[in-house]
């Protein structure tokens, strides 16, 4: 069973690639989970996204510029090239 950024296991329940031939994957954490349908997005530019299991999720736009938003307060962080943000 894979684990995410953050230790946790997970079961793909689906993948694959859409007509803009984006790559993609849904997960399944269980009932325990915050968020017990997450997913993630690696698109053909570069960009990237997560939707955690946590509740949080990441945004990356492959050209240095991150988003981080936390799931209790929906508050969000940002870094430009210069600074770094982790998934």
């Amino acid at each position: 069973m894979p684990k995410d950024n953050f230790g946790k296991q997970y079961d793909v329940t689906s993948s694959g690639t859409n007509s803009q031939g984006n790559r993609y994957d849904s997960r399944d954490y269980g009932s325990s989970a915050p968020n017990q349908n997450s997913y993630h997005y690696s698109n053909k530019d570069g960009s990237y996204y997560y939707s955690n299991s946590n509740g949080s999720s990441y945004y990356n736009d492959g050209k240095g510029n991150a988003t981080y938003s936390t799931p209790s307060s929906g508050s969000s962080r940002s870094s430009g090239s210069s600074g770094t943000a982790k998934k």
